[in-house]
């Protein structure tokens, strides 16, 4: 209560002190045990559950109004649109994308790819669109960029851009999206709002969770499990799947409504 009413400090902060705290006094209950009991009693200090997060993603039509913003006819316009179109086609994390160099693409093929390089460097291979290999070609000829070893993306000072750099350009664009469509955008948008925004569309697609894990560059396939629990449609779609499955004068048996109790339980 301290850490978060005068500290201002999260829930995950706190509980990554008190999980910090829990280790030391694991450690001390095996080298002293004369304080085995007090170390029992601070042990016994439960983690707080932290409230939901809400995800933010955008619709398929609202990515349509936000790409049709950036001005291309000047340099800095297409380059926010090579941004904007890069961080929703390749689903990259924003690290990812500010660490990109031209030698990272493959964009002149008949099967242009960008080369991605997220968390424990482990690199995956995102296949992208015609139309974005040409938006990063029109880019890159715009500034000048070759093949080799520099940033992808720079600022004005032709320095490397940072986060918050990035999410000045979303932001940005976003703004001038609302001004265009009053309403758009009724949730908070960030630049990973455009990653969570590439998952959802592709699981609103069909795609396989396995394919979107593999996709976004995630460790395990629960963490991908997280967009079919949070799209309401998704929900909607397999319960009235299941619903026209069984049929109106069908039965469920032992092994279906263990199974049915088992998604519900996992999913909703």
């Amino acid at each position: 209560m301290y850490l978060e009413e005068n500290k201002n400090v999260g829930v995950s902060t706190r509980n990554q002190r008190l999980a910090a705290i829990h280790s030391f006094f694991r450690y001390l209950q095996k080298k002293e045990l004369p304080c085995f009991g007090q170390c029992s009693e601070i042990l016994a200090v439960t983690f707080k559950k932290k409230p939901p997060t809400v995800m933010s993603y955008l619709s398929i039509d609202e990515m349509k109004v936000l790409f049709s913003v950036p001005d291309t006819k000047k340099r800095k316009g297409l380059r926010d649109l090579a941004i904007l179109t890069v961080l929703y086609e390749t689903g990259a994390r924003v690290q990812e994308l500010i660490d990109l160099t031209p030698s990272h693409m493959s964009i002149d093929g008949e099967t242009p790819y960008v080369e991605l390089r997220g968390k424990g460097n482990k690199v995956r291979r995102i296949p992208i669109a015609a139309e974005v290999a040409v938006i990063l070609r029109r880019y890159m000829d715009a500034f000048h960029i070759r093949p080799g070893n520099g940033s992808l993306f720079t600022n004005q000072q032709g320095e490397k851009l940072t986060r918050v750099g990035v999410q000045y350009i979303v932001s940005k664009n976003l703004g001038l999206a609302e001004q265009k469509v009053p309403g758009l955008c009724k949730r908070k948008i960030t630049n990973h709002s455009f990653r969570h925004s590439k998952a959802m569309h592709l699981l609103e697609a069909g795609v396989n969770l396995i394919y979107i894990r593999d996709f976004l560059g995630h460790s395990s396939v629960t963490t991908t499990e997280i967009y079919a629990k949070t799209n309401p449609d998704i929900k909607r779609k397999i319960l009235t799947e299941n619903n026209l499955v069984a049929g109106a004068d069908s039965h469920y048996g032992t092994k279906e409504k263990e199974d049915l109790l088992e998604w519900l339980k996992n999913s909703l």
